[in-house]
């Protein structure tokens, strides 16, 4: 499954989603919005307002869900907030 995390600088919830992802080995690519506007836009027409946005495969989020990234097939659980 690929999965996708939209960033930005400064984002404390992005640093601390991309910090999970690789302290239980789940492989991703980031895309920063700051380089790459037109993903900004993109994903304000899909109807998010909040960083960081993960896509893997169909599912799709906003913000820090350590429960969303437990559900990653193969990812280990990773402690709620």
């Amino acid at each position: 499954m690929r999965i996708t995390i939209y960033t930005r600088n400064d984002c404390v919830q992005c640093h601390a989603t991309k910090r999970a992802m690789e302290n239980r080995g789940v492989e991703f690519e980031m895309v920063n919005v700051d380089h790459v506007p037109q993903a900004a836009d993109e994903l304000r027409a899909m109807g998010f307002r909040q960083l960081p946005v993960v896509v893997a495969g169909e599912t799709k989020w906003s913000g820090f869900r350590p429960d969303m990234i437990n559900r990653l097939p193969g990812a280990p659980r990773v402690a709620s907030a």
